[in-house]
């Protein structure tokens, strides 16, 4: 009885053996995300700097003299601003589709050394003409980076892992709007040095310097997990298979191979035995799928593509018309030049600090939509402020509960898709059409603060209000759906997935994973 026992002894762990198991493995997974945090966050937070700074350096332009300049009249600055969307919304779902046969490493570096160059072009037009060409030219540059940067980072951190890396990266984007207002300031400097005024500069040095992030970034970012550089062999293995297991619902399936018949011996008379092999999972990985359209059709045709993409396109007009009019409605407070430039700083320094906060305590708590509910009433109550202020303080503190309400909501919607979109294209399509429609606010930004109701812009305050009350509506939807499609899978209700996905598979039809059809998959809030 003592050697049985002491062979389960030794066949059978201790509970110290399996503690130190686990503070290796956490230690491993602690090493191998610095390391990937390392080598990817500090790029895509300077592309989409970069991003950012050449999207609103034109309203810094204005207030310095871009339309005395170039002899813009009436609403020509506004429409020279939709046109960059026009561009913008047509590139954003071709260039996801693409995105993994170019290689992201490349792709998107590529993008933004393209609109960098295009930017420093712009210091050079003359009239309204060649503003709006460059304009429209700087959008189809422009559009394939953020859905191509969310599908990038959806390939190399698991589903709650995601938001707080977006939020690192999206944090720069608040920054870029002070940055761009300091930098702004220092340029207009250069008023006059080689017969060229000083907006002229803002785009030149900005444009430049924009093509060296580009360089800078496509040196460090990975293509992939698999063949990322800096991972040991270990630390690559563990990843891969720390990846994959994270994403085991969405890429299998326990199929059925179709049953085999037998005839051992039919002249004989011997009877014929029908042989049914084990159900054998198929496991369709990120790297091995194949493009096919069923997969872009489920991922245009799912609900929560558009109850987020409404909700983001209100979230998209309050952003953008706040990053594009905030210099202006500054200069409206009675502020001009460098004074008016350094003022629309101080907004955005809240934003920054809860944009990366709450997209911790978002991957935590597992929860995007939530957070989205929670914001949103800051900024309604900002502009609700901004509508009935007296003065120019009430306007300008209306400002700052603006941007704390509006940009730590950019993370969270950003999130959700990759969250809940399985399957490489499907979450492609998810992804890009969800910016697609969105960005579609872009002409409502554009349009909503024109020149006419300075200094105190009731009518686009009022536009922008509503947009950002929609928007909590159908983010409110979204949530429910989640929450009534997560019990309808807890309750047993949607096994028949699996045996309509085996169809497909028998029938040829698809050879893409089961993805968020599984009915153990869940979605986040």
């Amino acid at each position: 009885m003592s050697s049985v026992q002491d062979a389960a002894r030794v066949s059978t762990p201790s509970a110290n053996d399996v503690q130190l198991e686990k503070a290796e493995e956490r230690a491993m997974t602690r090493r191998v995300l610095w390391k990937l945090d390392l080598h990817v966050l500090p790029p895509l937070a300077l592309l989409w700097l970069a991003n950012f700074i050449d999207r609103t350096n034109v309203g810094n332009a204005r207030i310095a003299g871009l339309e005395a300049d170039t002899h813009l009249k009436g609403n020509q600055f506004n429409t020279c601003l939709a046109v960059f969307y026009v561009s913008y919304i047509l590139v954003e779902l071709p260039s996801n589709l693409i995105l993994k046969k170019m290689k992201p490493s490349r792709w998107l570096p590529f993008l933004v050394a393209v609109w960098g160059t295009v930017t420093t072009l712009s210091g050079l037009v003359q009239n309204f003409s060649g503003l709006l060409a460059i304009r429209f030219f700087l959008g189809f540059c422009e559009g394939g980076l953020l859905p191509g940067i969310m599908l990038y980072l959806s390939t190399l951190y698991k589903r709650h892992e995601l938001q707080q890396r977006v939020g690192i990266f999206y944090a720069s984007a608040s920054l870029s709007g002070a940055f761009g207002g300091l930098l702004a300031s220092a340029i207009l400097k250069m008023d006059g040095v080689g017969g060229l005024a000083g907006w002229r500069w803002i785009f030149i040095l900005e444009g430049i310097a924009t093509v060296l992030i580009a360089l800078t970034a496509s040196i460090f970012m990975p293509a992939d997990l698999a063949s990322a550089k800096f991972f040991t062999e270990d630390e690559r293995a563990f990843i891969l298979a720390r990846y994959r297991a994270a994403d085991a619902i969405g890429t299998s399936a326990p199929l059925s191979e179709p049953a085999e018949k037998i005839n051992l011996d039919a002249e004989k008379g011997s009877e014929v035995r029908t042989e049914v092999r084990p159900a054998q999972p198929i496991i369709v990985n990120h790297e091995n799928e194949k493009f096919e359209w069923r997969e872009v059709i489920r991922g245009a045709t799912d609900i929560q593509v558009w109850l987020t993409a409404f909700s983001y396109m209100g979230i998209i007009i309050s952003l953008y018309s706040f990053s594009l009019f905030l210099p202006t409605i500054v200069a409206g407070l009675g502020y001009a030049g460098e004074q008016a430039q350094l003022r629309t700083v101080p907004p955005y320094v809240p934003a920054v600090v809860l944009t990366v906060l709450v997209s911790i305590a978002g991957d935590r708590l597992k929860m995007r939509g939530p957070f989205i509910l929670l914001f949103l009433p800051i900024a309604m109550i900002g502009y609700i402020i901004a509508i009935v202020a007296k003065n120019n303080t009430q306007r300008y503190a209306a400002v700052f509960l603006i941007a704390t309400g509006i940009y730590p909501c950019g993370p969270c919607i950003l999130s959700i898709l990759p969250n809940n979109m399985s399957g490489h294209y499907k979450r492609a399509t998810a992804t890009a059409l969800q910016l697609a429609i969105s960005n579609s606010g872009g002409f409502v930004a554009t349009f909503s603060y024109t020149p006419d109701q300075a200094p105190k812009y009731i009518r686009g305050h009022s536009i922008t209000l509503a947009f950002v009350a929609m928007a909590w509506v159908f983010m409110a939807a979204n949530v429910a759906y989640c929450y009534w499609e997560n019990r309808a899978r807890a309750s047993g209700a949607r096994q028949a997935n699996i045996e309509k996905y085996q169809e497909l598979w028998d029938t040829g039809k698809t050879r893409a994973p089961i993805g968020d059809r599984h009915p153990d998959f869940r979605f986040t809030l």
